[in-house]
């Protein structure tokens, strides 16, 4: 999405890593949907439609679980020294919210992003195309765990861009549920297939959930946004069978950086929800082609 760059940092040995998405300078106009019992966020009060802070500047996708929350200070680190942030009376403070998966299982449990990792991860941020699969946030994700872990298959990162009637977004997806990944017609591209029928003892919650970030230019309130990540939270059930479990924590951010007009609601609300389908299919067919 012009004007949004991306980076990771990535650990293919302890099978986790971390995503920054960094907004243009001013910052961008932001709001979130947490849907599940144990979503894993920092920041994430600030960005109900009623706080006071409007724009964030950087958003963090990570692994590590709770741990990983901790690479969102190095993000910070990199914006302060470009001069980015809310101005106080003390100097400029970046605002830099933050959401987890649980990847502590997959690889090695003492794994995990920290503020160099999350510093490294902006450092690396760019414009152009996103790295794909097995990468960044995605690196450890699984998904179609409902019959256990050893039937997990990789879940990855995924993202897509689209442009319909002069109307654009960006969508970037951390794949990591307890339910299969369908495609459009119902096909199960990851997990076992077969449903739950049981086996929930098995299930612990905090262990799973799907990240959703969506950028746009278009210009949005804060209550916009909300509503649009609501719009983004409701795509997944089209993707992800079943979807929202009492053991997903799903958690799904817009972004607008206000650079162009307002847009068609409706043709907006349309385009996020196909734009995150495309980006969780697009994270398990690139996850699964590695």
């Amino acid at each position: 999405m012009p004007g949004f760059r991306v980076g990771h940092w990535t650990d293919p040995v302890g099978r986790t890593g971390c995503t920054v998405i960094l907004c243009p300078p001013q910052g961008a106009v932001a709001s979130a949907s947490f849907l599940g019992p144990s979503p894993g966020t920092r920041e994430g009060v600030l960005l109900a439609p009623e706080k006071q802070v409007e724009r964030v500047h950087a958003l963090l996708l990570t692994g590590g679980s709770a741990f990983g929350l901790a690479a969102a200070s190095g993000v910070m680190r990199v914006l302060e020294e470009a001069g980015v942030g809310v101005e106080t009376a003390a100097g400029r403070v970046p605002i830099v919210p933050a959401a987890v998966i649980y990847d502590l299982g997959v690889g090695s449990a003492q794994a995990r992003p920290g503020e160099r990792e999350g510093e490294l991860a902006a450092r690396g941020a760019t414009g152009r195309a996103v790295a794909r699969g097995r990468v960044g946030a995605g690196t450890g994700a699984t998904a179609g765990k409902y019959l256990g872990p050893a039937r997990a298959a990789p879940g990855g990162l995924g993202s897509t861009y689209l442009e319909r009637a002069g109307v654009a977004v960006g969508a970037v997806a951390v794949v990591n549920p307890v339910g299969d990944v369908v495609d459009g017609k119902g096909q199960v591209l990851v997990g076992p297939g077969v449903g739950p029928g049981g086996g929930s003892a098995q299930l612990r919650s905090g262990e799973h959930t799907t990240l959703i970030a969506v950028a746009t230019a278009h210009a949005l309130s804060k209550a916009e946004c909300r509503r649009l990540a609501d719009a983004a939270q409701t795509a997944l059930a089209r993707v992800i069978r079943p979807s929202h479990t009492p053991w997903d924590g799903d958690s799904a951010f817009v972004l607008s950086s206000g650079e162009a007009p307002a847009a068609d609601p409706l043709l907006l609300s349309a385009l996020v929800q196909d734009a995150v389908c495309a980006a969780v299919l697009d994270a398990v067919r690139s996850a699964s082609d590695e």
